[in-house]
């Protein structure tokens, strides 16, 4: 099981819009934002989707709203994470402030780790909507579906009359026209708000990344320092590459080079000492 899984692994790669039609795809459901996914429920059914019969569905609260209520699901899911032997550590305090990079890390993790088990198959016999509706709290789910049913019965009893005028309604057809032109601004609103975020979650990833290769670097810049290897010819052409100051050309060629010159001057002074060495040792 791919339980560790680093940084810079393929899985970290996969988008958000992948990962909310995996999601929605296999647990029935309709998300459309990372942070809806903060209260934890939503990855405690997908471990139960993995390992039937681990993880104890009555205990997730899928209408989990406070943080304390949150941290529940999440105690769940350690609970799960013990039984299975997983180390990968849960970041509570993180996850349930509801930041898309956070929890999108976090899918990103959850489902390498799914695909690894059973070679990714869906489990066809799992019926997610009837294991959440009976193994856990639903509350509003149950609720909404009450009233709907409410609402339907009313309307096939009692079905209003609706009268037809043929008399221009005027300034009522303005409001209507008004109206409409509301609901596409406010459309356009919703599109250019999840755009924008998305663009937030993509600059998040590529600062991520930006740092994680300039931690690199500056590694290999304090390992390049130490005295002892300064003028080792490997150091000195990779010091070449740290220090070059044309950013329109690279300057690994020029490296290349230096560390071939230096390589061949030890060459030969490795067979002129081994040749010395052996002149000696006629004369003797």
């Amino acid at each position: 099981m791919a339980t560790n899984i680093g940084m810079m692994d393929s899985a970290y790669f996969v988008g958000r819009n992948e990962i909310l039609g995996w999601i929605n795809d296999r647990l029935q459901l309709n998300l459309s934002r990372i942070e809806e996914v903060a209260s934890g429920a939503v990855q405690c059914q997908m471990l139960d989707m993995t390992f039937p019969g681990v993880v104890p569905m009555h205990k997730v609260n899928f209408a989990a709203k406070n943080e304390y209520e949150m941290i529940q699901n999440y105690k769940v899911m350690q609970e799960v994470f013990t039984k299975l032997k997983i180390t990968k550590p849960l970041e509570v305090n993180r996850l349930v402030k509801g930041r898309p990079l956070d929890n999108l890390e976090f899918l990103q993790w959850l489902k390498r780790f799914c695909d690894s088990i059973n070679g990714g198959i869906m489990n066809e016999n799992y019926n997610p909507v009837e294991r959440r509706s009976r193994g856990g709290k639903e509350k509003s789910v149950k609720g909404s579906s009450k009233v709907s049913k409410s609402l339907q019965t009313n309307n096939t009893h009692h079905t209003p009359t609706v009268t037809t005028s043929s008399k221009p309604s005027g300034p009522k057809q303005a409001r209507s026209q008004a109206i409409g032109g509301g609901s596409n601004s406010a459309a356009e609103v919703q599109a250019l708000s999840k755009e924008l975020e998305d663009l937030k979650v993509s600059v998040e990833l590529l600062e991520k990344e930006r740092d994680f290769y300039f931690s690199k670097l500056r590694d290999v810049e304090i390992l390049c320092q130490t005295p002892e290897l300064d003028d080792l010819p490997i150091v000195v052409a990779v010091k070449k590459i740290l220090y070059a100051t044309d950013a329109n050309e690279s300057a690994l060629e020029e490296a290349q080079e230096c560390l071939i010159e230096s390589l061949g001057i030890e060459v030969e002074e490795e067979e002129e000492e081994e040749d010395g060495a052996e002149k000696a040792g006629t004369q003797t």
